[in-house]
């Protein structure tokens, strides 16, 4: 029988797997990778990369992918469901623990044995709210006297 040898654990993978487990901001690599730099300025973007993938294959992580968007990634791999801007393509966990999408009982699902699912909202995050309500404030005309 043969075991299959998991990669060892590196410095460089210990801090990009810390700073993604500070956020539930779930950023981009090339978003980790900044904040991954202030710790390990030498570090490259392809590191990064291949760390995340490394991780997301060994369940340590999560890669969040949706079509039109680049990947995102969530150090947390609990069950639980995620909020999108769909401006900015921000995406943060949805607070308050997965929503309850059954009523316990199993439902047909055209054939299909459902194993768990995945939830994502779609809104406008508070930071793109705020710059549309300078832009609206500014496109409108005071009220003159």
């Amino acid at each position: 029988m043969s075991h299959r040898k998991l990669p060892r654990n590196t410095r460089q993978r210990e801090v990009i797997l810390e700073e993604l487990r500070k956020l539930t901001s779930h950023p981009t690599a090339t978003g980790l990778y900044a904040m991954v730099r202030r710790r390990l300025p030498k570090v490259s973007l392809g590191t990064v990369y291949r760390n995340l993938e490394l991780l997301v294959q060994q369940g340590v992580i999560r890669k969040l992918e949706f079509s039109g968007s680049e990947a995102r990634f969530d150090g947390n791999t609990e069950q639980h469901d995620h909020i999108r801007c769909v401006r900015c393509g921000r995406m943060d966990d949805l607070g308050g623990g997965p929503l309850e999408l059954t009523d316990g009982k199993h439902h047909d699902c055209d054939g299909y044995k459902v194993l768990g699912y995945r939830l994502v909202l779609l809104g406008v995050c508070p930071r793109c709210n705020a710059e549309r309500a300078g832009e609206d404030a500014e496109a409108s005309p005071g009220e003159e006297e």
